[in-house]
């Protein structure tokens, strides 16, 4: 049993009839402005979202998985979701792709009873969204964002011990100078990266520096454009980029030889993930492979296991691997 919020809490919260809300609700023109108003103010703080799915559904499982993000730029989305549906597949679901950046409509699919459970990215959601996902007992698996409740798992990369390793590795070539090009500030991974690189730099006795952390949002052209920039206006230059993914590993190399530079001759470059681009880049990037595929068959197995076992939500820690290639060398400063 859910406890999904009904017609008769939402008017019960904005002090008017069921039939109002009805009308209101469904865009019915006799229903006053003010009142109107009133009624999806009630509806939005209760997170009140009709069964989509019909009355006739209310019982039944539906057989599909959801899985929402807001982007699905990038060679890591197409390796991830393409393991997330043949790995439902398998258990015989079939995967819902909630692509958007409105939050309403994510949430509208999630608690209308379009999918049975669901796989989230990032943080999109906020801890008042999760509460009534909570509330209505959906089960939920979330990558990217360390979550471990009754209803809710997670898959994460081992993104702090792996930056720290791959800072502490630069450091071991006689790098002192090492430039963090960071993703998206509250996104899991780019903090967990960034954290270990401050970790690894604090152990070796070196302070952080507010100019050698770039912004690349784990895009290959944003981080071309800001390395870029500060390759022309830094007058202390690095010998080393610890790029939060691998497509800013690209654009660091890229904005690097664009400015007359070679890699690793006059700096060295380490990513994170491990995509199979890298096997058409030049120079072969060193980076942390990450199981992304495995990312996905994990969240899988984990979500059938609350929907069909009643399981209890378990925090899945993967382990990434050091790849070392042509991209970095060792200095003497």
């Amino acid at each position: 049993m859910t406890n999904r919020i009904t017609i008769r809490e939402v008017a019960k919260e904005a002090n008017v009839s069921i039939a109002t809300v009805s009308k209101a609700l469904n865009g019915v023109n006799v229903v006053r402005p003010a009142t109107k108003e009133r009624v999806l103010a009630a509806a939005q703080r209760l997170h009140y979202v009709p069964n989509l799915m019909g009355k006739q559904l209310k019982n039944t499982k539906t057989k599909m998985l959801g899985f929402y993000t807001t982007s699905i730029k990038g060679p890591y989305f197409s390796v991830l979701v393409e393991a997330i549906a043949r790995e439902a597949e398998t258990h015989g679901y079939a995967v819902n792709v909630f692509l958007s950046t409105d939050k309403r409509v994510v949430l509208n699919s999630i608690l209308g009873g379009m999918v049975d459970g669901i796989i989230g990215f990032e943080d999109f959601l906020t801890e008042q969204d999760l509460a009534a996902m909570e509330r209505e007992q959906i089960k939920a698996v979330f990558i990217d964002r360390n979550i471990q409740e009754k209803n809710f798992g997670s898959v994460v990369f081992d993104s702090f011990e792996k930056g720290k390793a791959a800072t502490k590795y630069l450091l071991s070539l006689g790098h002192k100078k090492i430039v963090f090009v960071s993703g998206i500030a509250g996104v899991y991974d780019s903090d967990e990266r960034l954290r270990g690189y401050c970790e690894a730099l604090k152990e070796a006795g070196i302070s952080w520096r507010s100019d050698y952390q770039l912004q690349g949002f784990f895009e290959e052209e944003r981080t071309r454009a800001s390395v870029q920039q500060f390759l022309l206006e830094q007058k202390d230059l690095p010998t080393a980029f610890l790029a939060g993914n691998d497509l800013s590993a690209i654009g660091t190399v890229k904005a690097i030889h664009e400015t007359k530079w070679r890699v690793p001759d006059d700096f060295s470059v380490i990513g994170f993930d491990g995509i199979d681009l890298l096997d058409y880049f030049t120079p072969r990037l060193t980076t942390v492979k990450n199981p992304i595929q495995q990312q996905g068959i994990t969240a899988v197995k984990h979500l059938v296991e609350l929907i069909e076992e009643n399981a209890f939500g378990i925090s899945y820690v993967l382990p990434g691997e050091l790849s070392i290639n042509q991209s970095t060398k060792q200095v003497n400063e």
